[in-house]
Order: C-alpha cells, then structure tokens, then sequence
C-alpha cells in the first residue's frame, strides 16, 4: 500500500506554507493599502512604514511610493506573513480532520497570536509599524484580511482522493 503522507515532503510543506503565507499576505497587503488610502490619503504609507524595521522613524512618514521604503516593506510584510502561515500549517496538521470551520478557526487562532505578538509583545522597532499610521479599527482589518487569506489558502482544493481535505494531506 502506498503511503498517504504527501505533506511529509519538506516541498510539499513549503509549497503550502508559501501559498498560505502569500494568499494571507496579499489579502492584508490589500486591506493595508485600502485602509492606508482611507486614513492617510495614500496607499503607500502603511507599507512603508513596515520597513521602519531598517530605516526607523523616517520610514513612518513617507507616503509616496519609494524604492527605499515601499519594496523593503513588502518584503518584510510577505516574509512574516510565510512564517505566520508556517505556523498555522503546524496547527491544522495537529487536528484529526480539518474541515471549514476548523481551518476558520485556526486561522483566526494563529492570527490573534500574531496580532498579539505583532502589537504587544515584540520591541516597538519590530512591530508592523502601520499600527502608528492607522486607525485601529483599519489595523483590526488587516488582520481579518490576513486571517481570511491562510484560511482560504487552508480551505481551497480540500476535496481530494478519498474525499480527503487538502488540509489533512498538508
């Protein structure tokens, strides 16, 4: 008998990791843009702010797009949006049988913690850094953004072999 442990393969668990994290992390890129255009005027300015990971303060006050700020704020948005999704992965293996509430559950789980994390736990320089340029409640829709983009991700293509989830295989 063949084994049924595709998702064991350290590609196959990276190919989704990277769907999830770019799934999420187009869907919060997008709310971040949107929200950026309604509270500041521009949409650049949540995303260059991301990259005062590098360049600090200044970073949170430019609102055009810029080589300087913009790309290393995508960047730095994207890389942590895998690693959230990587850590939603690990989670939705743990459950028996991943069905549509359970991966919207997880998603929301793994986004609250990253949120948590994100906002409270880590040192001011490494947070989001649009949390200082937006309104709170257009920094809670990035989050949902993000947290509907692993859940997608999770969700999409679930029916399989044996009516096996997408989910369950990895």
């Amino acid at each position: 008998m063949r084994s049924r442990v595709p998702e064991s393969r350290p590609s196959s668990v990276l190919s989704r990791t990277a769907i999830s994290g770019g799934a999420a992390a187009l869907l919060s890129l997008v709310a971040l843009m949107t929200q950026s255009r309604r509270d500041t005027g521009t949409p650049w300015t949540g995303i260059n702010a991301v990259s005062h990971w590098l360049y600090g303060d200044p970073a949170l006050r430019r609102h055009s797009l810029s080589g300087r700020y913009t790309a290393p704020g995508f960047v730095i948005h994207t890389l942590s949006s895998m690693l959230w999704a990587g850590l939603h992965r690990l989670v939705l293996r743990a459950v028996r049988r991943p069905g549509a509430p359970s991966i919207a559950a997880t998603a929301a789980a793994v986004t609250a913690v990253a949120a948590l994390t994100d906002l409270r736990l880590v040192p001011e320089r490494l947070t989001p850094g649009f949390e200082r340029r937006l309104a709170p409640g257009s920094v809670a829709l990035v989050y949902v953004a993000f947290a509907l983009g692993l859940a997608a991700a999770a969700g999409w293509g679930r029916t399989g072999r044996r009516g096996a989830s997408s989910a369950e295989r990895g």
